[in-house]
């Protein structure tokens, strides 16, 4: 049996992306070939992302600030693990959040 590949993350040195929804900003920690991901994500105050879809659901632990996730306000330390949900995200004050994705989102709205 092959020994799993072991994988370290500098996330200091990785450079934030700007996405392409304005005031939200994405730093990669991990992607693989079948579309599993996990990202910090970084709202500016006021940011909103439109509706998506997690066809495979989502991870998110809230590290800083707050942030609205469909009818869920979670706060910083939050845990929000629902299967497949569909909804929007916005955050009035900013926040930063570690999201861990088994599938890429599919946006359901456009702006």
């Amino acid at each position: 049996m092959p020994q799993p590949t072991e994988s370290v993350v500098n996330s200091a040195s990785a450079a934030w992306t700007a996405a392409r929804i304005p005031g939200i900003s994405v730093k990669v920690l991990r992607r693989d070939e079948n579309g599993r991901s996990s990202s910090l994500v970084r709202f500016d105050p006021g940011a909103r992302f439109p509706a998506h879809d997690h066809p495979a659901g989502e991870e998110v632990f809230v590290l800083e600030g707050e942030v609205q996730i469909g009818r869920h306000h979670l706060k910083a330390g939050d845990l929000y693990a629902p299967p497949g949900v569909k909804h929007a995200a916005s955050s009035a004050g900013g926040c930063v959040f570690l999201v861990s994705l088994p599938k890429p989102v599919v946006i359901l709205e456009t702006r």
